[in-house]
C-alpha cells in the first residue's frame, strides 16, 4: 500500500477502508509519515468530508493509538461531558463534582484553551497546589475512591489525537467535522466511560455558529458515541453572549465555588441543570428531567456538591484555604454604556479574544496565562442601561494587555431601544 497515495485518494472522493486508515495514522504517530505528508491528508478530509463508517474507523485507530482507563472496584454510572467550546463556560467545574455527588463517577479528561475559548485546565491550575499531571493510575484511584477526577490528556491516552490536533491547529483543519468527532470521541472513550452529554455550542462566538453547522456536529458525534457503546446525548446551546458572570482564569473558579454554594447566575445554572438532567436520566437515578433537577438543586442547597468539589481539590493536592489573596490582579478598568436603551447584542468572539488579550489564553503557544485575569459582566443582553453604566470590569496583572484588550471590548455590544429576550437553548 502507497501511504501517501490515501491524500489524493481522499481528494477524489474515495472512502478510505479503515484497515488502510489506521495503517496510516499510526505510521504518522510512529513518525514515517511526516506532517507534509498527513497535511494534505487533512485537507482532504477537510474539503471533502468522512462517511460515518470512515469517522467511526478514524475515531477507533486515535483510540487505539493509546492506553484506555479501566475503571473498576466501583459500581457506580460512569460518565463525562464535554463541550465544544465557549466563552465563560465553566459548566464542567461545576457539574462534575455535582454529577459525583448525585452517585455517579466522573473520569474527566479535560482540556487548555483554544483559540477565543478557556480552557478548564488552565482555570483549575489556578488553585494552588492542584495537581493536573496524572498517572492513569492516580486518575483511576481518585475515580474510584472519590467518584470523581479530572486531568489533563497524558502522553498515552490518544497520541495520535495529539500529534494530528497539533497540526490541525496550523493547516486551517480545526473545523473539520470527521475530524473533530475523532479527536473528542476517541479522547472520552478511552475514559471507559458509560454515558456522555455533549454540549454544542452555536452562535457567534462559537466555532459551528449557526445550526446548520451545529446539528450535523451533533449528530456525528452520537452516531459515533452510538458505535462505541457509550450511551450519549446531545444539547445545543447559546453563545451569543458569554455564559455566567466572568470569563478568565481565577475568576471562574471563584464563580464556580460560588455556583456550587447556590450563588450561580441563571443562565450558568439552567445549563448546568439540562446537561446534569440528561446523566441523572441515563444512569437510571431518576427517569424524569424535572425530577432530575430537583436532585441536583437539592445536592446544592445540602452543600453536598460543593463538599464533593472540596473533596476532588483535596485528592489533587488544592488548597484555596487563603482565598483573599489569591490570584489578586493589579489592574483593573470599566467600560460604561454610551448609550441609553437595552443590550441587544453581544459580540462574543471578540469579548472572547479580548480575555485572550488579558492574559487568559494563548495566540502563540509560547504565550504565559495571567491567572488574574479575567472579565466580569456587569450587564447582558435584555439588561437595560443608561449612559455610564458599567457594562466590563476588565483586570488582570499587566497594564498593557489591559489596554489591549479594552480596545478590543469597547465596540463588542449593542444597545438599541427595544428589548430582547437571549435564546439559552436550541432544539434542532
Amino acid at each position: 500500500m502507497n501511504l501517501k497515495s490515501l491524500a489524493s485518494r481522499k481528494a477524489n472522493g474515495e472512502a478510505i477502508p479503515g484497515k488502510e486508515l489506521a495503517t496510516f495514522i499510526m505510521a504518522y504517530v510512529d513518525g514515517q509519515i511526516t506532517d507534509d505528508d498527513m497535511t494534505p491528508f487533512l485537507k482532504s478530509v477537510h474539503s471533502n468530508g468522512m462517511t460515518i463508517e470512515e469517522t467511526i474507523a478514524f475515531t477507533e485507530v486515535m483510540l487505539n493509538s493509546g492506553d484506555r482507563v479501566q475503571i473498576s472496584g466501583i459500581d457506580a454510572y460512569l460518565a463525562d461531558k464535554h463541550s465544544t467550546g465557549g466563552v465563560g463556560d465553566k459548566v464542567s467545574i461545576v457539574l462534575a463534582p455535582l454529577m459525583a455527588a448525585a452517585g455517579l463517577a466522573i473520569p474527566m479528561l479535560a482540556g487548555r484553551s483554544l483559540g477565543h475559548t478557556g480552557g478548564t485546565i488552565d482555570k483549575l491550575e489556578t488553585i494552588p497546589g492542584f495537581e493536573m499531571n496524572l498517572t492513569i493510575e492516580q486518575f483511576k484511584s481518585n475515580v474510584e475512591n472519590h467518584g470523581i477526577c479530572i486531568m489533563g490528556q497524558t502522553d498515552s491516552i490518544c497520541p495520535a489525537d495529539r500529534k494530528m490536533y497539533a497540526l490541525r491547529d496550523v493547516t486551517g483543519t480545526i473545523d473539520s467535522i470527521p475530524l473533530i468527532c475523532g479527536s473528542i470521541m476517541s479522547k472520552k472513550i478511552a475514559e471507559g466511560i458509560q454515558g456522555l452529554v455533549l454540549d454544542i455550542k452555536t452562535g457567534n462566538g462559537a466555532f459551528m455558529n449557526t445550526m446548520d453547522r451545529a446539528v450535523p456536529l451533533g449528530e456525528t458525534l452520537q452516531k459515533v458515541g452510538e458505535a462505541f457503546n457509550v450511551n450519549t446525548d446531545v444539547v445545543y446551546t447559546s453563545m451569543n453572549q458569554p455564559l455566567g458572570r466572568t470569563a478568565g482564569m481565577w475568576c471562574e473558579i471563584e464563580e464556580s465555588m460560588n455556583a456550587l454554594k447556590g450563588s450561580g447566575a441563571q443562565d450558568l445554572m439552567d445549563v448546568i441543570y439540562e446537561l446534569g438532567s440528561k446523566l441523572l436520566v441515563q444512569a437510571g437515578v431518576t427517569r424524569s428531567e424535572t425530577a432530575a433537577i430537583s436532585i441536583q438543586e437539592n445536592l446544592i442547597e445540602s452543600g453536598k456538591a460543593y463538599e464533593k468539589f472540596e473533596e476532588m481539590l483535596s485528592a489533587q493536592s488544592g488548597d484555596i484555604s487563603n482565598l483573599t489573596n489569591i490570584n489578586s490582579p493589579q489592574f483593573e478598568k470599566i467600560i460604561t454604556a454610551q448609550s441609553n436603551g437595552f443590550i441587544t447584542s453581544m459580540d462574543t468572539l471578540n469579548i472572547g479574544w479580548a480575555a485572550v488579550d488579558l492574559g487568559c489564553g494563548r495566540r502563540n503557544k509560547s504565550d504565559i496565562l495571567d491567572p488574574t485575569a479575567g472579565i466580569e459582566f456587569k450587564a447582558k443582553v435584555g439588561d437595560q442601561v443608561a449612559i455610564g453604566d458599567p457594562i466590563f470590569r476588565c483586570f488582570n496583572s499587566n497594564e498593557n494587555n489591559l489596554n489591549s484588550a479594552i480596545k478590543c471590548l469597547v465596540d463588542t455590544i449593542t444597545i438599541d431601544q427595544e428589548k430582547v429576550v437571549h435564546t439559552l437553548f436550541y432544539n434542532p
